[in-house]
């Protein structure tokens, strides 16, 4: 796939606020092991790591900044010399550095992964991808919530989770299962 060495790992909304039970039933239970398994991975090769974090401006979001939300996942809290961005809206590119961060390193692409599949994770990749980047997208590093029609009719959250990941492949990234990203990251 030609993934280089020095491609980043970028870590969408990786917060506590998404084990609020007002998003409903998470898809994906792997989500947590195989996205700590990617971290772990960059992390003994010295390879960065970018955090982008949500700070939600809706007064009842259990991701705005003042709310216990808003907090990493233990296993997510970035390590010194790590990259953390915030961000107030869906993409991790509108009113942050990201991406002059990866400009200014030279990367040509990144690798991302985190939470939600059809919203921040997909704003992000669409936009990465209209920017120029190579992106590959952890599929299985991603996870959502069911989500309600305008007409009312619901649809399960891997419904979700594999539509999002079917209407970004080939088009604004390529999908890849995390097994993949760490044999060809070795």
């Amino acid at each position: 796939m030609g993934m280089t060495d020095d491609w980043p790992l970028i870590m969408i909304d990786c917060q506590v606020g998404f084990d609020d039970p007002i998003w409903g039933q998470r898809n994906n239970p792997q989500f947590e092991h195989n996205a700590q398994a990617l971290l772990a991975h960059w992390r003994l090769r010295n390879r960065k790591v970018i955090h982008v974090r949500h700070a939600s401006l809706e007064p009842k979001s259990p991701l705005r900044a003042e709310s216990p939300g808003f907090a990493f996942f233990d296993w997510a809290t970035p390590r010194e010399g790590e990259i953390e961005i915030i961000k107030h809206v869906n993409s991790g590119f509108i009113g942050t550095h990201l991406e002059e961060t990866l400009r200014a390193g030279g990367q040509n692409g990144f690798v991302l992964l985190g939470l939600t599949t059809n919203h921040c994770v997909s704003t992000t990749v669409r936009m990465g991808g209209n920017l120029g980047f190579d992106v590959r997208l952890v599929g299985d590093a991603c996870a959502t919530f069911p989500r309600t029609a305008m007409d009312g009719e619901m649809f399960d959250a891997d419904v979700v989770h594999r539509t999002a990941l079917a209407s970004l492949h080939g088009e604004f990234c390529t999908v890849i299962d995390s097994k993949d990203v760490l044999l060809e990251a070795s």
